[in-house]
């Protein structure tokens, strides 16, 4: 199944849905692989190891380290990998309020990790972008 390209149709219905949770990033040796009672929502090998990005309580579980608590916004439009200005319009919207915005494209959608005390103002940021752009 194809996903949608047209940017206007991307925005207006993206429909942002916070996840319940915390979630974190963090990093392990990637000769070591995930720990043991770790289930990432999302993983990067990289050069200098294994990033992972899990629920709070999964990390503490686990001594993992991390700085950064994030909620979790996924986008539930169906997006087209090779769609052009979704992550640009998103992540623009959330920087004009001072919003972090960590973006992971997934086949169907698009995965937004941002501070979580702000979670739900993110949320609302989004849904009104999604107003305007009908």
């Amino acid at each position: 199944m194809t996903g949608e390209s047209d940017l206007r149709k991307l925005l207006s219905g993206m429909r942002p849905q916070l996840d319940p949770g915390r979630y974190v990033f963090t990093t392990v040796d990637g000769a070591g692989g995930v720990p043991s009672g770790v289930t990432p929502v999302v993983t990067v090998s990289e050069q200098e190891g294994l990033t992972m990005v899990v629920r709070l309580e999964e990390a503490d579980a686990a001594g993992l380290p991390y700085d950064y608590v994030a909620g979790w916004i996924t986008l539930r439009v169906h997006s087209a990998l090779e769609a052009v200005g979704l992550t640009a319009a998103v992540a623009k919207e959330l920087a004009d309020i001072g919003l972090s915005c960590n973006v992971v494209a997934g086949f169907h959608h698009d995965h937004l990790f941002v501070p979580y005390e702000r979670s739900a103002e993110a949320v609302a940021a989004l849904e009104d972008l999604a107003r305007r752009s009908v």
